[in-house]
């Protein structure tokens, strides 16, 4: 426990923080599942647009450093590499 009355701050500041970073975290860990679920469903049009928003939150979240900012454009490159095999398997079975 702290002691001090700037260590107290520390602690509430941390906590807040800790709180926030999480959020951010979880927020975009769904919409990454979101933009795999499309794909996996078949619907590109929901893809594209739910990878459009994973992008934006994985840029975001890189820059904040709540995750490595390498980490954040590996996502984005995976995904984005998961999206272009599947329309191309589409244009290919039709």
């Amino acid at each position: 426990m702290p002691n001090t009355k700037s260590a107290k701050k520390r602690l509430r500041q941390n906590m807040a923080r800790r709180a926030r970073n999480r959020s951010k975290k979880s927020a975009t860990k769904t919409q990454i599942k979101k933009v795999l679920a499309a794909i996996k469903e078949g619907d590109l049009e929901r893809a594209e647009s739910e990878f459009r928003l994973a992008q934006k939150k994985l840029d975001r979240i890189g820059a904040e450093r709540i995750f490595h900012p390498n980490k954040a454009a590996r996502l984005k490159s995976r995904l984005s590499a998961r999206l272009k095999k599947a329309k191309a398997a589409v244009s290919a079975s039709a």
